[in-house]
């Protein structure tokens, strides 16, 4: 296979699919939505046997436990599946919404209209069910899509893209509206990266390596965070309670999400009330704690961190501590070692909350909650394609709002410029 040609000629196609779904209507969009979720549900038996196949091979490539359990088609995953195409066909639809109109002094009205990207290419790694997330997100928001998944997941993707093509096919849209890349060959996705006159956005979703690379070699804008550095810090006036809920949630809840806390700030003030019943649950749920020479010496079964700690997503159940003097100490902290993911302040202090949200240069900055709330859907986008660390053109959590841009109208009246 010519892979160059191979992707050259996706990439056309994916370009005048886009022309067709940017202007489809919202019910032709849902409609879509609705009939590949029938189609997933029909053909439950040949999505699970195509993903043994995988499963298969990945146990003869000895692909860990984790990576396996990621890569299942599970019956609750594919009910997830299907859950998540009927919950994004209930979401409102934003492209055509028009905002901040107003009249100017020479009669027009001036305002700004919501809009599709154009093309999105997304990478990603072992999960099939990104494969309808993914589709799913760029079809209701009005955007052609050419998905790449992982090697490890070939059969289940394209026993999925059958049942997406059915889909638009039911619906009365193009195929090439959402195209699954069908070989395993590496260089496709150095093609799809650098292919600028058909793909408007890349986004890649999986490891640091992975991103990492994209970044580095696409000729496209790309759409990413590389780690999720996350702290919590518990401000002197804080509730102990409080504090002590959040931060252990925040650590605990999960220990390989972009979301976990990495790293805990306690002021010196509050340290000798908190820090001690905290590191006791930390250590009964098996955590290994790191820290400061303060926090050593409040906790001994602590060990000494290191500089590199404080850079370091662990993604596991591991944790560093830092004592520090005060609120400013702790913003000089974070914004040194943070990876601009999420951050948090436990206080009862309204004003230094306020200096922490403006202060702190993070996409997701919080007061008094676990940072494991920095998620689409808990923040009422019904849906996520990834995080965005980057400030351009979209930070934080990206659901619909984020595939899509914004263009300047004007709505006239004869009106001629003197």
């Amino acid at each position: 296979m010519d892979i160059k040609q191979y992707m050259g000629n996706m990439g056309r196609q994916a370009r005048s699919a886009s022309k067709i779904i940017g202007k489809a209507d919202s019910g032709l969009k849902n409609s879509a939505l609705i009939k590949i979720a029938e189609a997933l549900e029909a053909d439950r038996k040949r999505l699970v046997s195509e993903n043994q196949k995988d499963l298969q091979a990945g146990q003869r490539n000895k692909l860990d436990a984790a990576l396996l359990d990621r890569l299942e088609l599970k019956p609750s995953t594919i009910d997830g599946m299907i859950e998540g195409l009927q919950q994004i066909a209930a979401l409102p639809d934003p492209v055509g919404e028009i905002s901040d109109l107003n009249y100017r002094p020479s009669g027009i009205q001036v305002g700004q209209m919501r809009v599709p990207l154009g093309v999105i290419g997304i990478i990603y790694e072992s999960r099939p069910n990104v494969t309808v997330d993914a589709a799913a997100l760029c079809l209701k928001s009005g955007n052609a899509c050419i998905l790449r998944g992982g090697s490890e997941a070939i059969h289940s993707n394209q026993a999925i893209a059958a049942c997406i093509s059915k889909g638009l096919a039911d619906a009365g849209l193009p195929a090439e509206v959402v195209q699954v890349v069908e070989t395993t060959d590496r260089t496709a996705v150095g093609e799809l990266i650098t292919m600028n006159d058909y793909v408007d956005v890349i986004v890649p979703r999986g490891g640091k390596g992975l991103i990492e690379r994209i970044s580095n070699e696409a000729s496209i804008a790309v759409i990413k965070h590389l780690d999720g550095i996350c702290h919590v810090y518990i401000d002197g006036e804080a509730n102990a309670e409080t504090a002590v809920d959040i931060a252990f949630n925040a650590k605990t809840h999960r220990y390989g999400v972009c979301n976990a806390m990495e790293t805990l700030l306690i002021a010196e003030s509050i340290a000798p009330k908190v820090l001690p019943p905290l590191a006791m649950q930390y250590l009964q749920k098996g955590v290994e704690l790191r820290g400061c020479v303060k926090t050593c010496s409040l906790v001994p079964e602590c060990a000494r961190a290191t500089e590199e700690d404080w850079a370091t997503e662990y993604l596991a159940p591991i944790l560093s501590i830092k004592i520090v003097q005060d609120i400013d100490d702790a913003i000089a902290h974070i914004n040194q070692y943070s990876s601009s993911h999420t951050e948090s302040i436990v206080t009862e202090n309204y004003t230094l909350a306020r200096r922490f949200l403006r202060e702190v240069d993070s996409s997701s900055v919080m007061v008094n909650a676990s940072t494991r709330f920095a998620d689409g859907f808990e923040y009422g986008l019904g849906a996520e394609i990834g995080i965005s660390t980057d400030k351009l053109h979209v930070r934080g959590p990206v659901g619909l709002n984020g595939l899509t841009t914004l263009k300047y109208i004007v709505l006239g009246n004869g009106e001629i410029r003197q």
